[in-house]
């Protein structure tokens, strides 16, 4: 997955990290709570493009993101919920 690459677009309130394919778009969505607290909202990745590691790229970004910034992650999307229990080195960027 080395030539994906995620975008990211941040309004006032809410925001997307992106991967755009041949097949559609994948996306992980945030809306954010304050300057301390984004919660992430839903995980899709593009039909054909499941199982490929693309979620796990987009959400990679917001936790580099939010050690960056500051802010930790309430993961009320499934996925990332999930993948938070994998990771025990993320602890440090979500609010549970």
């Amino acid at each position: 997955m080395s030539d994906v690459t995620v975008h990211h677009e941040k309004g006032e309130s809410k925001g997307r990290y992106f991967v755009t394919h041949a097949e559609g778009e994948s996306e992980l969505t945030y809306s954010v709570m304050s300057p301390t607290l984004v919660i992430a909202d839903h995980t899709s990745v593009a039909a054909g493009q499941e199982g490929q590691g693309i979620g796990l790229l987009m959400l990679e970004q917001f936790i580099a993101d939010a050690r960056e910034s500051g802010f930790k992650i309430m993961p009320l999307c499934p996925f990332v919920n999930a993948q938070r229990r994998k990771h025990p080195d993320w602890a440090d960027v979500f609010a549970t």
